[in-house]
Formats: C-alpha cells, structure tokens, sequence
C-alpha cells in the first residue's frame, strides 16, 4: 500500500467517521426534538448507535470516531435543547447503566486476556519499548499544541508534564484490540497494548499525584 493510499485511507476513516457521526446526531437531535416522550427518546439513542456504526462499517469509516461525534452532539445539543428533564434523566441514567456493564465485560475479557499474554511471552520485549515510544508521542500531542497556544493563554506552572504523564490508557484501549479481526499479529498486539496499559495504571496512576505536588511547589 502506498503513501497515497494510506493517506486516502486515514481521510476516509477519520473524515468520513467524523462526518458520519455528525449528520447521525443531526438526525439524532432532529427526531428528539419535535417529541416528548422519554422511552421513545431512549430508544431513538439506541437506534442512533446501532445504525450509525454499522452503517460506519460498510462504508469502511471509523465507527468508534462517528460514535464520539455523534454523542457529543446529542450529549450537547440534544440534552440542552431536545430532552425534557425526565427524559434527560432517563437517557443518562439508560446509558450510565449499559457504560457499567460494558465495562463489567470488557474487564473480565481483560482477564481472559491475561492467559493470552502469559502465552506470548516473546512480545514482552515489544511491550516495554512501547512505553517509551507512547510516552513520547504523547509528549509530542501535548507539548506542541501547548507551544503553539501559550502565544495567546497562559498555562499552569507544570502543565506539560501532568498532561503528559496524566495521559492514562485503559478500557478503550484494550477494546480496541481485542476487537481486531483474527490474524497472525493479534497476540503480538494485545501483549503491547495489556503491557502499555499495565504501564499506565500502575506506574503512572499511583505517581500523577506526587508528580502533580512536585510541579506545583
């Protein structure tokens, strides 16, 4: 695959998942704008999520991408302006409900996953040089919109090195590998992936806080 694919390709992913979630919760907010009743409102964010990544899929867009445009448009727009507050009630309290039983399933498939690591012992190596090559490319993300921006605000003493060592990675990450299709690279990337996430919990979520007091004093 060459340059000019890959680069067709990111667009269509990225940009086409963007404007797909986008004109979804368009759709979205529309419908739950000229209704007031809460159950049908429910279902309407149901369908949205459904449809809208599945219709992602077949275009071969980022459905993860359309799912975040689309839900802040409705966790915005829609919330501010097309929910009663029984509704708004109701919509948060349906998908608060489905956030914690994903996440009851996606870590106890984070336990399966540890029986998958402790077979591939050989990407460990892969694993570790990851963790500095995350933590650099988050120094990149963070130190150079930050440059740019303190032209015009100015930051907290210390900004830079919390957002950098703050970046924490976890459920979404490990999601999004395990939702790979089946191939030969897989275990290499799950091993990466539970390695840079242990990383990032362990060491990194029991020092932000002493980071944090150590910049700021």
């Amino acid at each position: 695959m060459g340059s000019t694919e890959i680069i067709k390709l990111f667009f269509t992913e990225v940009a086409g998942g963007a404007i797909l979630g986008l004109v979804a919760g368009y759709i979205g907010y529309r419908a739950m704008y000229g209704i007031d009743e809460s159950s049908l409102e429910v279902l309407i964010t149901l369908a949205l999520v459904m449809v809208t990544y599945s219709l992602a899929l077949s275009l071969h867009m980022s459905g993860p991408i359309a799912m975040v445009v689309a839900g802040l448009f409705i966790g915005n727009s829609g919330v501010k302006y097309a929910m009663s507050e029984k509704t708004k009630d109701d919509v948060l309290t349906f998908w608060t409900l489905i956030d914690e039983i994903l996440n009851s399933v996606l870590f106890l498939l984070i336990g399966f996953e540890v029986l998958i690591v402790a077979e591939s012992i050989e990407y460990l190596w892969f694993a570790l040089l990851a963790i500095p090559v995350t933590l650099f490319a988050r120094t990149l993300s963070v130190s150079i919109p930050i440059a740019i921006l303190s032209r015009w605000e100015t930051f907290t003493t210390g900004a830079v090195q919390v957002l950098i060592w703050g970046g924490l990675r976890g459920g979404i990450a490990v999601a999004l590998a395990l939702s790979l299709p089946d191939n030969k690279y897989k275990y290499a990337i799950l091993t990466i992936t539970y390695g840079v996430v242990l990383f990032s919990i362990i060491v990194q979520g029991l020092t932000v806080k002493p980071l944090v007091k150590w910049v700021v004093s």
